[in-house]
């Protein structure tokens, strides 16, 4: 007999055995002991209780008075009548780091609330069974460390499993990368950046490991593809895809999470709908879209509808439909951020139970526990500072396919690289901006003046040499030497020098492209052939690579940020 069960035996309501803890701001799950030895009773070997949803727990008698719950009683001791939705429902929300733990990729973080403000292990186990994982080679198997950069990849598949889907398209389809996204979250956990990578885009797959049960399988790569053959054709597994990532963006990606057309139809409908906007009446043939102009709050077909539209927007191919999944996602986000969501168990414990349903992951993070650990990371970054971008690309002949704009794609894939977020936050903008005004603003050395002693702090054996090597023989710096290993390892590559360095120091900053937090000035004037000191750190990508990216996104890249509604076109 399972907690529902056990609950109408004894004439509880179920629901009520959720209630709140007023010390931690969470809601547990309370079993009442008289319930528990009801339960024993009727079976000489019970079974494992099964964990069930609140909103499927409905009334018991309201005469009853059950010791360890709430009194359900018509009536209370002033003879007047207590509103039937009074107490847990209507009590203000905490705001508890785990319940805000909710990750944008659509649910799976409902999963680590539920678990997280319960704590059984019954509900753990609950939602540790519903999660498909795949054991694929590259995937991290630690923790979230608190000092780094987290990479996700998001992959949409074009297969049609599930009830209802066949109809949609290729039926047959073994499950391409239909739709992918690269979500970065930085370091200091202020910010993140979803970009979205275009199927149709032509680059290189590179020869990956995929695991069977017979053992290891290599797959050999692919020269000027589509994108999205890099998962399923051949065989290819999300470590593929990953892989293919790495190579063309220089991201090193951690794990995956892979959802099919069912994802976004459970999804939505456990949190009651999305609202969506259109600027003009949208009837597509083709995703079966069918909304008149302005607002309108979808779950369900009509949400898969929503997000396989692109003939009816914009320029009608594959980046427009880029365009609008990333303003639902926006949505998405900022409805499960709201009060509506986050104080509702039973819409917590439906989304949870939607997406633990839909979502295949890797084993590194093939259970509750880390899940939770990696929701309660990117619960701390606010919707006004996830910026969704798209890979920028140009047209190819074929008219089919897209080819990678290098020019502006580099610089962006370099900002992702160097935790630099795209989004505008103006204090930490103006901070940037007055450091590098107060150490970089200035008169400059003549390459030929500046004297450095190179060490190497960095992860890279002969950086110190390399450096040296470049400096003298590209850039004129002839009075540089090589000092070997520093003392220890550095995260950051750092520049001490000497107030009457100064000049010095901004030639060399402007050289090795090192940003004003690298530079370390001191209070005392060098004497006499006293040099200025490099100490490479694990920052460094290699001799003449710039340290920091660029500030800012290349002009005329397509980005939007999750706080903000922008109507489909």
């Amino acid at each position: 007999m399972d907690a529902q069960s056990r609950g109408r035996a004894d004439e509880i309501d179920p629901a009520d055995q959720w209630v709140l803890n007023p010390q931690t701001g969470n809601y547990e799950l309370r079993l009442d002991q008289s319930a528990q030895r009801s339960s024993s009773s009727t079976s000489a070997a019970p079974r494992t209780p099964a964990p069930r949803s609140p909103r499927d727990r409905r009334t018991a008698s309201p005469e009853r008075e059950v010791p360890g719950q709430r009194s359900r009683r018509a009536g209370n001791a002033s003879g007047g009548t207590t509103p039937p939705t009074a107490g847990r429902r209507k009590r203000k929300q905490s705001k508890s780091r785990k319940k805000k733990a909710l990750l944008w990729t659509g649910g799976v973080t409902a999963a680590v609330v539920v678990a997280a403000a319960v704590g059984t292990y019954l509900v753990y186990q609950h939602f540790d069974s519903n999660l498909n994982t795949v054991d694929v080679t590259g995937a991290g198997s630690g923790g979230f460390s608190k000092d780094q950069a987290v990479n996700i990849l998001v992959i949409g598949t074009d297969k049609r499993s599930g009830t209802g889907n066949e109809s949609y398209g290729d039926k047959d389809s073994v499950g391409h990368a239909d739709t992918t996204i690269l979500f970065h979250v930085s370091k200091d956990r202020t910010n993140a950046t979803a970009l979205s990578i275009p199927r149709d885009l032509i680059t290189d797959i590179p020869k990956c490991e995929t695991k069977t049960e017979d053992g290891t399988k290599e797959i050999a790569g692919t020269r000027e593809t589509r994108f999205n053959e890099s998962l399923g054709q051949s065989g290819r597994d999300p470590g593929c895809t990953m892989l293919t990532v790495k190579k063309l963006t220089g991201v090193t990606v951690d794990h995956f999470m892979m959802a099919d057309f069912n994802a976004v139809k459970t999804m939505t409908s456990a949190v009651g709908g999305v609202e969506v906007c259109l600027a003009k009446d949208i009837k597509d043939k083709d995703s079966k879209l069918n909304l008149t102009e302005g607002k309108h709050t979808i779950e369900g077909e009509q949400a898969l509808a929503f997000v396989r539209t692109r003939h009816s927007v914009g320029f009608g191919g594959d980046l427009s439909r880029i365009e609008i999944q990333q303003q639902f996602l926006s949505s998405l986000i900022r409805k499960m951020k709201s009060s509506d969501t986050l104080s509702s168990p039973s819409k917590m414990w439906d989304l949870a139970e939607a997406a633990t349903k839909a979502l295949t992951v890797d084993t590194g993070i093939g259970k509750i526990s880390r899940l939770r650990d990696l929701g309660l990371e990117l619960s701390k970054v606010d919707p006004k500072n996830i910026t969704f971008a798209t890979v920028p690309v140009v047209d190819n002949t074929d008219g089919a396919t897209v080819l990678l704009n290098e020019a502006k794609a580099k610089p962006l894939f370099q900002m992702i690289e160097n935790d630099t977020s795209l989004t505008e936050v103006k204090q930490r903008e103006q901070d940037a901006k007055n450091k590098q005004q107060g150490l970089l603003k200035g008169a400059r050395a003549a390459a030929s003046d500046v004297r450095v002693a190179v060490f190497n702090g960095s992860q890279t054996q002969g950086a110190a040499l390399t450096t040296l090597t470049w400096l003298q023989n590209e850039q004129g710096v002839m009075k540089s030497s090589n000092e070997g290993n520093a003392p220890s390892k550095l995260p950051k590559t750092t520049l001490t020098y000497a107030p009457n360095q100064a000049d010095q120091a901004r030639k060399l900053a402007d050289l090795m492209g090192l940003p004003a937090t690298a530079l370390k000035p001191g209070t005392t004037n060098a004497e006499g052939l006293e040099a200025m000191q490099l100490t490479l750190g694990a920052d460094f990508k290699g001799a003449g690579v710039p340290i920091t990216g660029p500030a800012k996104a290349p002009e005329g890249v397509q980005k939007v940020e999750a706080d903000k509604q922008v109507c489909a076109k």
